[in-house]
């Protein structure tokens, strides 16, 4: 039995990939694939956390143990191969764990609106902008969401944006909270010491020199986009963007899928690169 549900698409290079927090494996499952397809040579295994999506919480009481479950999964199906990680927001905070705990291993990063430890109240964000309002979109596309939000926030405001982001939040995000263990998960994510990682992770003084991409939304009112920043010195071989018009659910439309595919496939291309040459 893996000690973690996941999802295994295609041969090769493993790719690990890590969700964000109260969500699963469909959602990242639903933004690579479509990149992936046109990239033979990679096996993707989508994990579930514990808690989330087909894996049981199983008495995980703080992100230390969630790593554990995650250090014990790569163990099982992923060594001795070289892989690359990626992870989006909560899930890239592991992906930078996990790529301290196997650098030996490890020959690319991919971060997607990380979430970069800090706690609620000292993350760096900007309240929600409008930067593209067409008021008869919103008139067009009525979303009620069940989580209390509605797209009146959304930054970007168009008939085609806003379909797509009602698509996403009823096909992948309201049926992965649905899965969610909602209670021990929320135990968790309010007390600042469960809700932190303790291990170690890359420093200026101790890089990961690997190639990495690290992708934030320009109007993220999760994460923000300044505080991924500090995470700079120590990736020197990070590609780092802040998109325009993308939030935390970045990519939610075509325009947003377009460059993120264009980033995907760079990354990939020098991770190929650097490895052959090593």
């Amino acid at each position: 039995m893996a000690v973690l549900h996941f999802r295994s698409v295609g041969q090769g290079t493993p790719i690990l990939v890590i969700h964000g927090w109260t969500i699963d494996s469909t959602a990242e499952l639903s933004d690579l694939e479509p990149i992936f397809v046109q990239r033979p040579g990679y096996r993707r295994l989508y994990v579930d956390l514990p808690g989330h999506g087909s894996t049981p919480i199983d008495g995980v009481k703080n992100l230390d143990e969630m790593l554990d479950r995650v250090t014990r999964f790569i163990e099982h199906e992923i060594l001795p191969k070289k892989f690359l990680v990626a992870g989006s927001s909560c899930g890239a905070y592991f992906a930078r764990a996990v790529v301290y705990r196997f650098q030996e291993d490890v020959v690319g990063l991919m971060l997607r609106v990380p979430h970069v430890g800090l706690k609620d109240s000292e993350r760096d964000i900007d309240p929600v902008q409008l930067v593209v309002v067409n008021s008869a979109a919103l008139d067009q596309v009525y979303i009620p969401l069940a989580s209390g939000e509605d797209l009146k926030s959304t930054s970007v405001q168009t008939t085609d944006y806003l379909t797509a982001t009602l698509g996403r939040y009823q096909n992948l995000i309201a049926p992965a909270i649905a899965a969610a263990d909602t209670k021990p998960l929320a135990k968790i994510r309010d007390d600042a010491t469960s809700y932190v990682l303790t291990c170690p992770f890359h420093t200026p003084q101790v890089p990961f020199v690997k190639p990495s991409l690290i992708v934030a939304g320009r109007q993220d009112d999760v994460v923000g986009y300044r505080d991924g920043w500090s995470l700079l010195p120590s990736y020197p071989r990070a590609t780092h963007i802040v998109m325009d018009r993308a939030g935390h659910g970045l990519p939610v439309d075509e325009i947003e899928a377009r460059l993120f595919r264009t980033l995907v496939e760079d990354w990939l291309d020098r991770v190929k690169e650097t490895d052959m040459h090593h």
